[in-house]
């Protein structure tokens, strides 16, 4: 029996591993995959100044309109939004992914709202707005990373208690929050927050860490929901998946993520990752 199709709306580079690219371990995964453009790259802006190639707004629009009458739209187990192009983006595939779940109700909406990362943001306010606004509302899944979970509500967020209470303060479905400061030295760690859950995946940091591993991490989590997995072998598995690629490019001294090179990464990560609990401390008593 065949997986779920996956439709993925991100940015394309024409060389390297970022965006729509890692639409390539959802393949690797077993899934037939739909690609949807943003923004067309040369390579990573990490690497130097490009031309970037964003479609009109009426031919993105059309594109979306076209894919929401689809024949095969029930073949579809998941929507993956990431980088957005332009704000106007937002309201086309808000339809489509009402046309999805339409078709296939048990669809997932999975929306990482891709606008900065270590303190500085890349991608205009109403761009941030229209992720907050128009597609957040629609998810099932959210992937802020760190510095995200902060912009998109507005909170100062330090502590796990200030993630925990940011991210539910989305109001959206699940939020799996990635690049969080780890309680342990020389760690970093993924959170997934849900109304009555919080668990928290560790491993190792590697410093030098190259751009992409959040498209990876979502498209593994997904593929790994979508085959059956809960949350917490989902997210291990993930996490297991991101940090072992990336350990293995640091390695390698490579200039992008190896998912060519390195694909039982993909598929059968050995890394070790540690998965718990956390309960939020008990306040004394009397305190608001």
């Amino acid at each position: 029996m065949s997986l779920p199709e996956v439709l993925v709306v991100s940015s394309h580079v024409v060389r390297g591993s970022v965006g729509s690219r890692a639409g390539f371990a959802l393949e690797r995964l077993g899934h037939r995959t739909w690609t949807l453009p943003t923004v067309v790259l040369p390579w990573h802006p990490g690497h130097g100044r490009a031309h970037r190639l964003v479609p009109a707004a009426a031919d993105f629009a059309a594109l979306c309109d076209d894919l929401c009458r689809a024949p095969w739209l029930g073949r579809i187990g998941a929507v993956m939004t990431g980088y957005l192009g332009a704000a106007d983006q937002a309201e086309p595939l808000a339809r489509l992914i009402r046309a999805v779940k339409a078709a296939n109700p048990a669809a997932l909406a999975v929306i990482d709202p891709v606008s900065g990362d270590d303190g500085a943001t890349y991608v205009p306010a109403d761009v941030v707005l229209a992720n907050r606004d128009v597609l957040m509302p629609l998810s099932d899944l959210t992937t802020p990373n760190y510095f995200e979970l902060a912009l998109l509500t507005g909170r100062k967020v330090e502590t796990m208690a200030d993630v925990v209470e940011a991210a539910r303060a989305l109001s959206t479905g699940t939020v799996v929050v990635t690049s969080v400061p780890a309680m342990m030295r020389g760690k970093i760690a993924t959170v997934a927050v849900t109304a009555d859950d919080v668990l928290v995946a560790e491993n190792q940091r590697v410093p030098g860490a190259h751009a992409g591993t959040g498209d990876l991490f979502a498209a593994t989590l997904v593929s790994r929901l979508l085959s059956g997995a809960g949350m917490e072998a989902a997210l291990a598995g993930a996490a297991a998946t991101t940090f072992e690629m990336v350990a293995r490019t640091v390695k390698a001294d490579a200039d992008e993520l190896l998912l060519a090179e390195e694909q039982a990464a993909i598929q059968r990560p050995t890394a070790m990752v540690d998965v718990r609990r956390w309960a939020a401390p008990r306040r004394p008593a009397g305190t608001p």
